[in-house]
């Protein structure tokens, strides 16, 4: 089992596509910060995730801060950081978020279609979904990536494959639809994250990076592989065929922490889905993230969230009004 899908599923990653939009020049349709509608999107999700697939005609994404990114059709523009931005027919338009839109049907099947701008002007037409995913206890890739990423289109490419599927599955409003349109979601952000990495300088450090990186790749691998393990920085060392100073040192350098942290914090990341998504008892699920004792994991658990286990699922587990 690879890092990345470990990663992805610790931190529980729902995709959803919500709205279908035709637009016309001109237009603006501002999405407002993550946060503000994350529980709105999913029930239980801390972290939101907005994309945006171009899939007829041009327009341009923008965040503040940040140089606004022309996109034609079959462009996916996607805000890791849950950043509040504008999807519009041209550079620098503003626009006021409607928080009311932000809602789960009662009734229906998402995704919601929606048109925006002058019926006569020039169309273009834009899916947009939303990912939801745990940004604590922890949660390295977020941190490994920017604000902003623009994956071009690609002729034969996999996610041209899923905006086709979506595109279809949506208009089709087949029983079973809202389910395929969120794993789609998902799937097109995994290959989004794949072809990022594809793109990053080989001198550049990071989480995704130490993935390509020989020995660190390994020991990442090697860590969420056995995380119960008694690993020491000596047993990992020698795992990956490394000296203990130098994995030290390159772990660090590329992960933004050292081995056994890392550990101890992925720990804690599986200690909190095992918490969400299971009946397991706070001792069985010690022992399963690596712990001896149940207080030893309480008081590290405690330490990284600032609440116990116990009362952390509890609360966790209760359904936001």
């Amino acid at each position: 089992m690879d890092a990345l899908s470990d990663v992805l599923r610790a931190v529980r990653l729902t995709g959803a596509i919500f709205f279908d939009i035709h637009a016309s020049n001109p237009w603006v349709a501002a999405t407002p910060p993550g946060q503000a509608i994350v529980s709105k999107i999913f029930t239980d999700a801390e972290h939101l995730i907005p994309f945006h697939v171009v899939t007829d005609g041009q327009c341009w994404g923008e965040a503040p801060g940040e140089t606004p990114i022309h996109l034609t059709t079959g462009d996916v523009i996607v805000f890791p950081h849950g950043d509040a931005h504008t999807m519009s027919s041209a550079p620098g338009m503003k626009g006021t978020p409607d928080l009311t839109v932000y809602r789960r049907p009662g009734t229906g099947q998402l995704p919601f279609s929606m048109s925006v701008g002058d019926s006569a002007g020039t169309p273009a037409h834009v899916v947009c979904g939303y990912l939801g995913c745990d940004a604590t206890p922890f949660n390295p890739l977020l941190a490994a990536l920017p604000r902003v990423i623009h994956i071009p289109h690609r002729p034969g490419g996999a996610i041209g494959a899923f905006v086709q599927l979506a595109i279809a599955e949506a208009r089709e409003q087949r029983p079973g639809g809202e389910v395929v349109l969120g794993h789609l979601s998902e799937l097109m952000f995994v290959d989004v994250v794949r072809q990022y990495l594809d793109t990053l300088p080989a001198e550049r450090t990071s989480w995704l990076a130490a993935l390509r990186e020989p020995f660190v790749g390994r020991a990442v691998t090697a860590l969420h592989h056995a995380p119960a393990r008694e690993w020491t920085l000596e047993s990992l060392a020698h795992e990956v065929g490394l000296s203990r100073s130098a994995l030290a040192e390159r772990f660090a350098q590329f992960v933004g922490h050292p081995p056994m942290q890392y550990l101890a914090r992925w720990r804690m990341q599986l200690a909190a889905n095992y918490l969400l998504i299971g009946t397991d008892s706070i001792a069985t699920i010690a022992e399963r993230v690596g712990y001896e004792s149940e207080a030893a994991f309480s008081r590290a658990f405690k330490k990284a969230v600032g609440t116990p286990p116990g009362e952390w699922r509890k609360r966790r587990g209760q359904t936001p009004s």
